[in-house]
């Protein structure tokens, strides 16, 4: 907030009209809206390290070269 504003000040004052304390909700809900406000979060990335699924083995397949794989990571 900039040193001069003061801290009392409503945020919308009515110059000309007269409306009730729901219309004046309205306006402010629809304004608040079309102002966008914040965008959602970005998704965060998690680490291969911390990753739940690198605890999860997969199934090894049979065959030449089985023992090899069962300690590797392909």
């Amino acid at each position: 907030m900039a040193e001069d504003e003061a801290p009392d000040r409503p945020p919308l004052r009515l110059v000309r009209g007269d409306a009730t304390p729901e219309e004046v909700a309205a306006l402010l809900a629809v304004l608040s809206a079309a102002s966008g406000g914040e965008s959602a979060p970005a998704p965060r990335h998690t680490s291969q390290w911390a990753s739940r699924e690198r605890a999860v083995r997969r199934p090894l397949a049979p065959g030449r070269g089985a023992w090899r794989a069962s300690a590797w990571r392909g």
